[in-house]
């Protein structure tokens, strides 16, 4: 109880230092030895403590403390800048009540939001779940003419979560709509548009966007083969992953992280053969590694079966034999996968061997020294078990 006390008094001091600090420098830039510098200097010097405050600090409240100060001392008016800023960072702190009283208080001053504090709201509004809510402002901000420049991030942020949403239909009249008034159309938005077909079962539509550009870049790759995961195509998805080296796109740590969950499962699964499963290649490998308290964890789940133990991070097994001793690991693991007929997941482990173990071959890879895959991660696995066959 004393502790909590102590630790929200502890809090009030740290935030009411910070306005002291704002204030001393708001007057010391202001130079108020020179009356004539001062008022044409003052709402710039504002708005930079504003911003400080709220991107370095991330106290919004304490930045909305400095500007009422700055109004009773020195009669500043709010500028559009400051409340603009205001409104992001009380969205990105949590404070939606605030943000929401602040914007209706730039609406009684007649202060125009920007395209960054629409796209704040919108975001959160859609996080908040309440779609409704986020399509009006969508409209307002398009009903006042600020769609083009800097509203095409609005855009974005709104394709992208209609397409999370399942609204796909809205997403393509959103994006024609881009199209029509000159708004850049980047992979990302076309990417999460991929997604959202395959992700309702539309494989064919989302080929067709996919194969309809011309330029690809790896923001358009993940949402094809982020939506194939999501409808259990993992092989399909290890498909688009070497088409995506061989055209010279470089995959980074979560194309692989994906393609890892894709065929194993965020908790993992366990393989045909007892000597290359989950619990063999990343149990084992953590214990080689030296973290044991992981280890420990995962082979309690498979003894006990009602212990609760937290996803296994791939992430971090990565993380953990990114080295020289790392790709030879990966080297083998990956040949012993091929030879037990887990071709996909071993031409991940062996194309990660090669392209991304260590700085040096990542900078090789992105420098385009390595423009292919090599040879053991050029056929698909139904064309190397036709190639058995035969």
């Amino acid at each position: 109880m004393y502790k909590v006390i102590a630790g929200k008094h502890l809090v009030e001091d740290h935030r009411n230092t910070f306005t002291n600090l704002a204030l001393s420098s708001l007057l010391s830039m202001a130079e108020l030895d020179r009356p004539k510098v001062m008022n044409r200097k003052r709402p710039r010097v504002l708005a930079f403590v504003v911003d400080a405050v709220c991107s370095v600090c991330k106290l919004p409240d304490v930045a909305e403390k400095v500007v009422r100060q700055a109004e009773r001392r020195y009669g500043l008016a709010r500028c559009g800048r400051c409340c603009e800023l205001l409104v992001v960072a009380y969205c990105r702190a949590g404070m939606f009540a605030d943000a929401c009283s602040l914007w209706n208080g730039m609406e009684k001053r007649g202060i125009e939001p920007g395209a960054a504090a629409y796209e704040e709201i919108v975001v959160t509004l859609f996080k908040n779940n309440r779609i409704p809510d986020a399509m009006k402002v969508f409209d307002g901000m398009r009903r006042r003419g600020l769609s083009a420049g800097g509203g095409g991030a609005c855009y974005h942020a709104v394709v992208s979560w209609l397409c999370k949403e399942g609204r796909t239909w809205s997403a393509f009249m959103v994006l024609a709509e881009m199209v029509k008034r000159g708004v850049e159309v980047d992979g990302e938005v076309l990417g999460d548009l991929v997604y959202g077909l395959l992700a309702r079962r539309r494989v064919r539509e989302g080929y067709s966007v996919f194969h309809g550009v011309k330029e690809k870049d790896i923001a358009l790759y993940h949402g094809l083969m982020k939506g194939l995961v999501r409808i259990k195509r993992a092989g399909e998805a290890t498909e688009v992953f070497r088409e995506m080296v061989t055209s010279g796109c470089e995959p980074n740590m979560h194309t692989y992280i994906m393609l890892l969950q894709g065929h194993l499962g965020k908790r993992g699964r366990k393989g045909r053969d007892p000597l290359v499963n989950f619990e063999s290649i990343f149990v084992g490998g953590l214990v080689k590694a030296g973290r044991t308290l992981e280890a420990t964890k995962f082979v309690e789940r498979t003894m006990w079966g009602g212990v609760d133990v937290p996803r296994f991070d791939y992430n971090k097994f990565l993380h953990y034999f990114s080295n020289e001793e790392g790709v030879a690991m990966f080297e083998e693991v990956g040949r012993r996968l091929r030879e037990t007929g887990h071709v996909d997941l071993g031409d991940i482990f062996l194309t990660y061997g090669e392209r991304m173990a260590t700085r040096d071959r990542r900078r090789r890879a992105m420098n385009g020294r390595l423009t292919a895959v090599e040879d053991y991660s050029c056929l698909s696995s139904s064309q190397e078990s036709e190639a058995r066959s035969v």
